[in-house]
């Protein structure tokens, strides 16, 4: 079998059978092609799989590095690579795996810039018109510019939902354009989210959030009740404004708006719709909550990814140390 049959093969078990994400299927499918035309340009079109050596990772990384590639793009290129292998392992197609002998590159810990629960509560009571001004539209850049002027007008009562969900909830913003309306629980106060690997879990709806969910649903049937009778009561909770196609809001949209309505408000122009998610579990440990509680809610698998949040908040750990211990000062 070619290396393009082979990484092509790769990619339909990743759709088909491990219950991969659309982005993680999106971003292994670019990686694996261009390692394997790599390979191709490196060992010929008859290449055999079974003489890729861990030296050959370690060239392509370079040849990354040399593109100007970030570490970070290197390290989801390896990661990439290595669960190529590993399934070609496991399928007896290479005995091993020589992507493991190569060190994953060291990355720098950037801890996200997180807004106060003041900055969000005040951007959530604010959201009435949300078309993003000139003046903010102009600080944002142009390539934003042109997204929003082209794809954004602004839809208050959708848009609070939006903002309500990824904040109240502290889910993904592929987990909340994949909510249905039959995903939310009213008798128990919460929402079936479908997470990394589908796997599925329950996250509490607010007051908040389901007011902003009660006052929104009317809207959202106007919009559907011409021609998209059927999704009214069984389709996705999020429409785009035309309702068109399958009507589903997509991740990329909601970026958008998150940041229109960002930066309207105020807030930094890097605010995206993960931001509010780190927002959720950092206020969440401000005020006290056990950090297991918090690595349910956002549905880590680890503990460890959990605790980045504890980073964030040292600045109160240590104003706690000064105020009380004896030897602080």
């Amino acid at each position: 079998m070619s290396l393009s049959d082979l990484s092509s093969r790769f990619v339909t078990v990743l759709e088909n059978e491990r219950g991969a994400s659309e982005h993680t299927v999106r971003a292994y499918t670019r990686e694996v092609q261009n390692f394997a035309a790599w390979l191709v340009e490196t060992l010929g079109e008859q290449g055999d799989i079974r003489s890729v050596e861990h030296t050959h990772v370690r060239a392509y990384l370079a040849v990354l590095y040399d593109r100007g590639l970030t570490k970070a793009s290197a390290a989801r290129a390896l990661a990439a690579v290595r669960s190529w292998f590993r399934w070609m392992a496991k399928e007896g197609i290479v005995e091993q795996n020589p992507a493991t002998l190569v060190a994953t590159p060291k990355l720098p810990k950037h801890l996200p810039r997180v807004p106060s629960a003041e900055e969000v509560n005040r951007v959530l009571d604010a959201i009435e018109n949300v078309s993003a001004t000139p003046r903010a539209v102009k600080k944002a850049g142009k390539k934003f510019a042109k997204s929003v002027g082209e794809e954004y007008t602004g839809w208050p009562e959708r848009d609070r939902v939006i903002w309500e969900l990824l904040y109240g909830c502290g889910i993904r913003n592929s987990e909340l354009v994949g909510i249905n309306l039959r995903d939310i629980y009213w008798s128990n106060d919460a929402i079936l989210v479908r997470g990394k690997g589908r796997k599925e879990r329950y996250v509490p709806l607010g007051d908040a959030a389901a007011e902003a969910v009660r006052a929104y649903l009317p809207h959202r049937e106007a919009k559907l009740r011409n021609g998209k009778a059927a999704l009214i009561a069984d389709g996705p909770l999020l429409i785009n404004q035309s309702a068109r196609g399958s009507a589903r809001l997509t991740t990329r949209s909601v970026g958008r708006i998150v940041k229109s309505i960002a930066i309207q408000r105020g807030l930094p122009a890097d605010v995206h719709p993960h931001t509010l998610r780190h927002a959720f579990g950092t206020h969440m440990l401000e005020e006290g909550a056990d950090l297991r509680a918090i690595q349910e809610l956002l549905g880590h698998e680890r503990l460890s990814t959990t605790q980045r949040y504890t980073q964030l908040t040292v600045g109160q750990v240590q104003q706690v140390y000064d105020e009380t211990h004896p030897r602080a000062n």
